[in-house]
């Protein structure tokens, strides 16, 4: 199940709207099933500077390891602590207690740029 609410990366990354320029950040469902038993998740800084594309992070899980990378431009203000010490909630909650990150983005009509719930769809299809 793909939430319709939500935009996507072609990197299995979603994407929540907050606020006008602040998004939640997790990984797909499709993901946590890729990658397996999460074992270790490394998140930005909250201060941290961002670029979209750029890789800020890492998810290990027992199979790989597996880079995060920023679906925006902007400036990380809050970060899932839960998921550092507890990183199977990637895998039992990707879209609820799992989230990653929050952005404050440079550009909120970046997000129009990101996929919606079809065209992820498609990605994890195709």
């Amino acid at each position: 199940m793909i939430p319709e609410e939500l935009r996507y990366t072609d990197e299995h990354e979603w994407v929540a709207t907050k606020t006008d320029d602040l998004v939640r950040v997790g990984i797909t469902e499709y993901a946590q099933n890729q990658l397996g038993d999460v074992v270790y998740v490394k998140l930005p800084d909250v201060g941290d500077r961002v670029e979209v594309g750029a890789a800020i992070g890492e998810v290990e899980s027992t199979k790989s390891v597996s880079d995060l990378y920023a679906p925006l431009s902007g400036e990380v203000v809050a970060v899932n602590e839960a998921v550092t010490e507890q990183a199977d909630l990637l895998n039992s909650d990707p879209y609820g207690e799992g989230w990653l990150f929050e952005i404050r983005v440079d550009d909120p009509d970046a997000l129009d740029g990101l996929l919606d719930a079809d065209a992820y769809q498609a990605v994890t299809t195709g």
